[in-house]
């Protein structure tokens, strides 16, 4: 059997056909495949506007400086996420807060996040970054009612979950990123995603006000409309600190094409995370779908209690299976300013038995079945 890694880009000649055409056109970037793109990403996702980026940490780091996030605020998220999550809170000097995580879901435990909030005065944190985890939707009305509770906003990490959605209390379809109770939805196009641009990433949002705010933002806060002074057709004004986040229009040519697959390759990773599930009922834990809910499975995630072994014993078989995450207190930047002891059971009980096996478009059934029977043929033989 050939390599099987845990994810993959799907490339195919429609993907190859749109980026040479837009290498042979006038503008490799900053042209009109870069509006092209959000104007169809905000459509799928339902949300009002969208904006690019040229990676997901960029939108995170974007997403907290439109949000007025400064020195010494506070702000809550999930130690199960990659280190960005976190890490585009302490750019800008905030402090980050974490809460445990539910053990059956793997999400950020919403009964966590309210038993920090309530240990605290109102006015102590900012804000809150839910992820959703694997492609598994957050309940973002439910956060979204306990942050106006506490005068908070929400980032709603959306990097897994192009696709998801979950059925709020009125029976309405919200797509994850929609910004119906988020304040900004960010995505990633790394090649491990749904949609793969090489690299890149998009924040989506329903307030113009910081639509406004993340476009300037993104070009190094210059700007042409309403300048103060206008010397003829080359003057600009810069009226913030801004930074170079832009995607190119050859990344968004092929965004544009990847994302018209999407609706089936979510489709598909959800027969498989359906071969999995049965085959492993009963025998293995994996994370589960509450109802309501919409899993986009970016990941498809089992716990073991010999998970090193396991690893290993895939590893050997071509099978190259992942861990995610390592919890983001326990990493050594972390510790080094004081998070080590952060009490998070769960968490960490996640991480000792986690381990993500493949699931993406292209991955064959006798490639399935083939993972399925050696992680069977694993567990029984301990």
């Amino acid at each position: 059997m050939k390599s099987i890694p845990y994810g993959r880009q799907s490339i195919d000649q429609v993907d190859i056909d749109a980026v040479v055409s837009t290498l042979k056109s006038d503008y490799l970037t900053q042209g009109p495949k870069v509006k092209e793109f959000e104007i169809k990403f905000a459509e799928y996702v339902g949300a009002k506007y969208a904006v690019s980026v040229n990676n997901a940490t960029s939108g995170l780091h974007l997403s907290v400086l439109a949000l007025n996030l400064s020195k010494g605020d506070r702000v809550i998220t999930t130690p199960i996420t990659f280190a960005a999550s976190a890490n585009c809170i302490r750019y800008v000097g905030g402090q980050v807060w974490f809460a445990d995580i539910d053990p059956k879901t793997y999400l950020l435990d919403i009964e966590s996040v309210k038993e920090l909030i309530n240990s605290k005065p109102k006015g102590f944190f900012k804000g809150i970054i839910p992820v959703d985890f694997a492609g598994l939707p957050l309940d973002t009305e439910k956060f979204r009612a306990l942050a106006d509770l506490n005068d908070l906003w929400i980032i709603e990490d959306a990097c897994h979950a192009p696709g998801g959605y979950f059925i709020d209390s009125k029976g309405v379809k919200n797509f994850c990123g929609n910004g119906n109770y988020s304040d900004v939805g960010v995505f990633s196009f790394h090649p491990v995603k749904h949609i793969a641009c090489g690299e890149g990433g998009m924040i989506t949002t329903n307030s113009k006000e910081l639509y406004d705010k993340l476009i300037l933002l993104r070009t190094h806060g210059i700007s042409k409309d309403n300048m103060e002074e206008d010397h003829g057709g080359w003057y600009y004004e810069m009226k913030d600190l801004g930074y170079n986040y832009r995607l190119t229009d050859i990344q968004s040519a092929l965004g544009i094409v990847q994302l018209a697959k999407n609706v089936n390759g979510v489709q598909v990773r959800n027969k498989i995370a359906h071969r999995y599930k049965k085959a492993f009922e009963g025998k293995i834990k994996f994370q589960e779908l509450p109802s309501g809910m919409y899993n986009a499975h970016h990941l498809f995630i089992i716990e073991v209690e010999n998970r090193k072994e396991l690893y290993d014993y895939l590893k050997s078989n071509n099978i190259f299976s992942q861990i995610h995450y390592l919890p983001v207190h326990l990493l050594p930047y972390y510790n080094k300013i004081g998070y080590e002891e952060a009490n998070l059971i769960h968490s960490e009980n996640y991480y000792s038995m986690c381990i993500s096996l493949p699931i993406y478009p292209t991955l064959k059934f006798n490639e399935q079945k083939f993972v399925i029977n050696e992680v069977l043929k694993f567990i029984s033989s301990e």
